[in-house]
This record gives C-alpha cells, sequence and structure tokens, in this order.
C-alpha cells in the first residue's frame, strides 16, 4: 500500500515522504481498516517535528483518526465486522495518512449514520476532547458564557458547537477575517478578531462586566494571561493545549484573588483511567449528530497526495477549518 512517512523530524513539507510499504496486518485486539478520510491534527504537525509526547520510532506514518472501513477483525476482537464503517484513533506508528490503518479495537466506534466519511472522521478527537472539557472537567451550564479561543481551530470550533448546544453563550476569538466567518458559521454568538481588537474589554462589556464564566484555552501564552483579566467570579479557565509555542506560569494569588479555577484536561488519560466514559461521550456525540445539534464544518476535502502540504499550512497558521484527506 502506499503511505505517508516520516523518516527524519522537522517540517511536514520537508519530511514527508508517499511510500510504498507493506500492507499491515491485525493483530490480538486490533482491526483493519481501509482509510476513507483523515483529518489534519496540530498533533500530526507537531509529531513531524518530534514535539509531541508522543514519538513513535521512524519512520512512522502520522495520522492520529480517521474514518474508515473494516478489512480484517483480529483475534479476541467483538463488536466489529468486515465492511463496518468506523471511527477511531490510530495505533501510531501506523497512522490515518496511508490507504490502510491498524487500530486497536478499544479505539474504534461506530461512524454516526448523520455524518458522512470526511465529518465522521474529525468526530474523535477535538469533539470528545470538548466534551470532556465542558461536561466533565468544568460542568458549563446553560445560560452560562463560554469564551474559546483559537474559535476556528480544530480543537476551539467543536467548543464552539458544544458549547452551544449545552445553551452556552458562546465567545469565540479568531486571527483574520476568514476564521471570524468560519466562526460565525459554527454558531458563535460573537467573535472576536484578535488581530484587530483586544478581546479582554470586548468581553466585560458583552458580558456587562461579569466577564467570562468558562474559559477554553488550546492557545496558552497571552491568551492564558490576557483571558484572567475577564474572567468571572468563580470562573473557569480550561488549559487544553499551548498552540502558540508558549506555556503560560499562572499566578496562584491572582486565581485565589479574583475566586477562579485553573483546570487542565488531558483527554487521552481517559483511555487509561475511565475508558467506559469515553464509550459514553461518543453515544452522546453520536446522539447530537442525530439531532443536528453537531456537525464538523470541514472547510476543505483533499486527496491523500496533499498531506504535506496541508499540514503545512495547518502548521503556518494558516488554514480556517478541518482540513481533510480522502485516499
Amino acid at each position: 500500500m502506499k503511505a505517508w512517512q516520516v523518516g527524519q523530524l522537522g517540517e511536514p513539507r520537508e519530511v514527508l515522504r508517499f511510500n510504498e510499504i507493506d500492507d499491515p496486518v491485525a493483530g490480538p485486539g486490533q482491526l483493519l481498516v481501509r482509510v476513507l478520510a483523515a483529518p489534519a491534527n496540530f498533533p500530526d504537525v507537531l509529531l513531524c517535528r518530534g514535539q509531541y509526547q508522543v514519538k513513535p520510532p521512524l519512520p512512522f506514518t502520522p495520522g492520529v483518526e480517521l474514518c474508515g472501513s473494516v478489512v480484517a477483525v483480529g483475534d479476541g476482537v467483538t463488536g466489529f465486522a468486515v465492511g463496518d464503517r468506523i471511527v477511531g484513533t490510530t495505533d501510531l506508528p501506523g497512522g490515518a495518512f496511508a490507504e490502510m490503518a491498524i487500530l486497536d479495537a478499544a479505539n474504534a466506534f461506530p461512524a454516526p449514520e448523520a455524518l458522512d466519511d470526511a465529518e465522521a472522521s474529525a468526530l474523535c478527537i477535538g469533539y470528545q476532547t470538548s466534551w470532556f472539557a465542558l461536561h466533565r472537567r468544568t460542568r458549563l451550564r446553560a445560560g452560562e458564557t463560554l469564551l474559546v479561543h483559537a474559535a476556528a481551530g480544530g480543537v476551539g470550533s467543536t467548543a464552539v458547537q458544544l458549547g452551544k448546544a449545552a445553551g452556552a453563550t458562546v465567545i469565540g476569538v479568531v486571527g483574520g477575517p476568514d476564521k471570524a466567518e468560519y466562526c460565525r458559521e459554527l454558531g458563535a454568538d460573537l467573535v472576536i478578531d484578535r488581530h484587530i481588537s483586544d478581546f479582554v474589554p470586548i468581553v466585560k462589556e458583552f458580558t456587562g462586566g461579569r466577564g467570562a464564566d468558562v474559559v477554553y484555552d488550546p492557545v496558552g501564552g497571552d491568551a492564558y494571561a490576557k483571558s484572567t483579566k475577564c474572567i468571572a467570579f468563580e470562573g473557569r479557565i480550561l488549559v487544553i493545549g499551548f498552540a502558540g509555542g508558549t506555556i503560560p506560569q499562572p499566578a496562584l494569588n491572582h486565581a485565589l484573588i479574583k475566586n477562579y479555577s485553573i483546570i487542565g484536561l488531558h483527554w487521552g488519560l481517559y483511555k487509561q483511567y475511565d475508558p467506559q466514559a469515553i464509550r459514553d461521550c461518543h453515544e452522546e456525540l453520536t446522539r447530537l449528530a442525530a439531532a443536528d445539534q453537531l456537525k464538523p464544518l470541514i472547510s476543505e476535502r483533499l486527496s491523500l497526495s496533499d498531506v504535506p502540504e496541508g499540514l503545512g499550512r495547518l502548521g503556518d497558521g494558516t488554514t480556517v477549518g478541518r482540513l481533510v484527506f480522502h485516499p
């Protein structure tokens, strides 16, 4: 089969090579799938650079999630059959940017009928991250105000949709007019272009001086620092990641004085500590998709040959919305 491989670490455009490799084989507890669609995720960029927390041996194929059709079922696997359409996270070093891929059956789920292949492929990591962040870690309530940074990005866009589905008022912070328009399409009540305006006074004015009840921050750096200036009494700041490249150093005395919480979310740990919670979350996401309250908004549907350029643009920060590759 053909697969994109990283043989040395660096920028995606420079290090990805489209190679002919042996077809993978499903081992015990695994599924072999033919890839139908695979989205670009920022961890894929970090994997190429060697900056992700998971460091697979070289050479490896990036692509951390997919929608696929089951080709073979490994020993001991129940609940799946050849021909099933599934979504899930891949078993690196054999990622999704290939014609076929391996998944552990524990990390695979039935693809929602309400979503096409591209939409379903983007359901796992981003939406599960935001669901756990908003519903398990912060208990977002209807009527609260949710401030989402990088609201047109891979995880930020999911937080906008899930926040609206939960009955919250959603403020999206983005960088640029195209991303602002995309965020409005997602359903945000207020969109702020950080290239034009400082979001702090706008959030304060919009909330009548109260501030945001929940801040969803996958950026870090200045986004986090400024968020502490417009967080509400008993507000919660969610630390999702550090796409901005700078890890904040929180002033805990400030959290004490303003009476807010700083809450971390590492979705991947639930696979280890509470895998049933992940299955329950997928059922809820499937229900929301069927009710038309959740639909990944795919901005570009590209071919498998476009992976290096697509990941390169994602790493440059010039993409708008979700990019999905089709073999």
